[in-house]
């Protein structure tokens, strides 16, 4: 059987996404499809049996907006594709175009976008809120014509219909932690490691200020890696008591990110209490857990259902930092309970909480979205 070809696109992510890249593209590679993601990169290559076509990098949000939108349609377009699947709510105006070409579309929805507005700090604080419901209603209208939604967690698939919504969880590869420089939990530095974005609503100013809460006899420090946004916070945060104690790296790749992980005692996930959050599955809990740390992270319910499921961590309030820091230093002063909680974490994600297991929610999705080969034959991309 000829599987047709697949067309993955995004203004908004890198090239090597961890969900976009490592996780969706490549398992449709294994499963015999074509797949091609257009995204913003400095060279045309083939990954993984990927084919990366690139788009021209956006200095400003205006030319991503505009410019890099459309020559992703041009570019989306020209590969002639049976499916196209889009990762950006900005690229819902592309699908719908695409749509009326006759073709497939897919829409992946990563965040719950009405609440997602809400974090935006480049848009006017009053404007939020009723942006946010615009784009949610853009976004529920699209969602009838689109031949299938993808959702990262249960939440954000109850605003689509059942009936074309799939919940494909962005779990970890397991594989990908198993990582040369894992050292044995007990002969690592006192470090804790956040991996990600770095925003007010993220936890940054309670991370760096439970630094400095705790004791001068112990010689935890805190790797942070990511960027700030905006870029200006960074200023603001490296004034604060325990900046002392922060080794900042900024953006890494992941295999360096994952290298980070491997020689942390603790990871941090101390995300504020907003809509957005409340109700998401960051990665990077995953991500400590695969590496076999305990965690430190907001006590919200579905990371309570998680966390003391595995008994993998202690839950804080994320925006108290002496809180924070009394959950650090417990688990650095008990490091044989620590590391018996990195263990119980690595095993819920062996068993339970790992991409192995949503690769079967994406391959299903798309034997429902694409027909037989006597159907689809007729529609396979000309290859020049």
């Amino acid at each position: 059987m000829v599987l047709p070809k697949i067309v993955h696109m995004t203004s908004a992510h890198p090239p090597f996404d961890n969900r976009i890249f490592y996780k969706e593209c490549r398992t449709l590679v294994q499963a015999g499809y074509e797949v091609v993601l257009i995204v913003q990169h400095d060279r045309q290559e083939v990954i993984h049996g990927v084919r990366i076509v690139p788009i021209t990098i956006s200095q400003t949000l205006v030319q991503r907006m505009v410019l890099t939108i459309w020559k992703i349609l041009k570019t989306a377009l020209d590969e002639d594709a049976y499916v196209y699947h889009f990762h950006d709510p900005e690229l819902i105006l592309i699908g719908m175009l695409l749509k009326m070409r006759g073709k497939r579309v897919v829409y992946d929805v990563h965040e719950n976008v009405p609440d997602h507005f809400l974090l935006r700090e480049y848009i006017p604080i009053f404007l939020r809120g009723f942006l946010g419901k615009l784009a949610g209603m853009v976004e529920l209208l699209a969602a009838m014509f689109f031949d299938g939604m993808i959702a990262a967690t249960p939440t954000i698939a109850q605003r689509f219909s059942k009936r074309k919504t799939v919940v494909v969880k962005n779990f970890p590869i397991v594989e990908k932690h198993g990582h040369s420089e894992m050292q044995e939990y007990m002969e690592r530095s006192p470090l804790v490691v956040y991996a990600g974005g770095i925003t007010i609503a993220k936890g940054i100013k309670e991370m760096v200020e439970a630094m400095a809460f705790l004791p001068d006899n112990v010689e935890a420090n805190l790797i942070l890696a990511g960027n700030f946004s905006p870029p200006e916070l960074e200023r603001e945060v490296s004034q604060l008591a325990g900046w002392e104690r922060v080794t900042f790296t900024g953006w890494q790749s992941g295999e360096t990110i994952v290298s980070f992980i491997a020689r942390a005692r603790i990871g941090l996930v101390v995300l504020h209490p907003l809509a957005s959050y409340v109700d998401s599955l960051p990665t990077k809990l995953f991500d400590y857990m695969a590496a076999g740390i305990p965690v430190v992270a907001s006590d919200f319910v579905l990371f309570r259902e998680i966390i003391e499921g595995a008994n993998c961590g202690i839950l804080v309030d994320p925006q108290d930092s002496e809180a924070i820091a009394e959950a650090i230093h417990w688990l650095l002063r008990h490091p044989q309970e620590a590391k018996a909680m990195g263990v119980r974490g690595l095993q819920a994600i062996q068993t339970r909480y790992n991409w192995t297991n949503e690769t079967e929610q994406l391959l299903d999705f798309y034997k429902r979205l694409i027909p037989s080969s006597k159907n689809v034959r007729s529609y396979l991309p000309r290859h020049t």
